[in-house]
């Protein structure tokens, strides 16, 4: 029924696995893996909440403040338990494919709350390398749609170079920090929630929401697009926004009619192919030579590790509680020894 103009671009041939609700037992909103040989990845997704559904429900009312630690930092007690119980069931199939395929990528997608388990199943999955046929954490990776606030900041830098969130213009969910079981029981009177809650942050310094460990945040690399103008209801042509934050992080709610469709993957899906056109239409593709293709490649990756090792000394230079744990995640000194040797040579 919500089919993109274009259809979903799979191939139902490459579908492997497909576990609903029955499937799962609850524990975890449906997903499914898919091979895409086109791009070389193996695909792990997890669809959005589904009020509808009560366990969606309670697995995101499963939390309270500081309540879960995970790898140095807090994370959302109820997502762990869905990521976990996602990677005890699929751990053989991806170890599997893994081998198999030794060159695709390892990719979890998500949307709204299957942003969030996708998010804490790849913190699983980068820390448990050795149950996935040993993959590189390079070739780990994951896009989070309109995640909700999951992981604490000092996990959102630090993972950053393998996480990406996707947030549309005014999107709630990325922003709402109240507790989430008060937020449905308002939802009769949403509006004044959000109303409260912008007051409440705006009032609240940004070194006071910094100093609190517990506090999540949306996770990784962000990339928010920008389709309209503040207090406006015309379109402008859309841009995005990309950078690991860490002060500023979607901090306050924004007051806007489009709080709710913002968080909708059917227009999420529809801007965003609105920003490619735009962005293409700007810069128009044209061949270049594979060496060159490969230098620009180079190029972005070095740019975004001194952005993630830039925004790492940024957060323990605000004193963020762990910014500065373990020296063991990243690829900055293999990429340093890397070069290292190169110039050598």
């Amino acid at each position: 029924m919500w089919a993109p103009p274009e259809g979903y671009g799979m191939n139902p041939d490459w579908v492997l696995l497909k576990k609903e609700y029955t499937d799962t037992q609850g524990k975890v909103s449906p997903y499914m893996i898919y091979l895409d040989h086109e791009n070389s990845d193996i695909v792990l997704a997890i669809r959005g909440l589904d009020m509808g559904k009560e366990s969606d429900i309670l697995m995101l009312l499963d939390n309270k403040l500081g309540q879960t630690t995970y790898d140095g930092g807090y994370v959302h007690n109820g997502l762990l338990k869905a990521a976990q119980y996602v990677l005890e069931e699929e751990c053989g199939v991806l170890r599997g494919l893994v081998e198999k395929f030794s060159g695709y990528s390892l990719t979890f997608a998500g949307h709204s709350l299957g942003a969030g388990v996708v998010t804490l199943l790849t913190l699983l999955a980068v820390n448990n390398r050795e149950k996935l046929g040993g993959i590189e954490r390079k070739r780990i990776r994951c896009f989070a749609i309109a995640p909700a606030r999951c992981i604490s900041l000092n996990l959102a830098v630090r993972y950053a170079d393998v996480i990406n969130s996707v947030v549309l213009q005014d999107d709630f969910l990325p922003r709402t920090t109240v507790a989430l079981e008060h937020a449905f029981k308002s939802l009769l009177c949403f509006p004044c929630l959000m109303c409260i809650m912008c007051l409440k942050d705006t009032c609240t310094l940004e070194e006071k929401m910094l100093q609190d460990p517990r506090r999540l945040y949306a996770p990784g690399r962000l990339y928010h697009i920008i389709v309209r103008k503040p207090f406006r209801f015309k379109k402008i042509t859309p841009l995005v926004r990309t950078a690991v934050p860490v002060d500023g992080r979607f901090e306050h709610i924004v007051l806007s009619c489009n709080i709710i469709s913002d968080h909708a993957i059917i227009w999420i899906l529809q801007e965003s192919q609105r920003t490619l056109t735009c962005m293409l239409e700007k810069e128009p593709i044209m061949k270049i030579p594979v060496a060159q293709r490969m230098e620009r490649q180079a190029s972005i990756a070095k740019e975004h590790m001194q952005e993630h090792r830039a925004a790492i000394k940024r957060a323990v230079a605000l004193d963020v509680p762990h910014a500065n744990s373990p020296p063991s995640y990243g690829t900055f000194q293999e990429s340093e020894s890397e070069e290292g040797e190169n110039s050598n040579v």
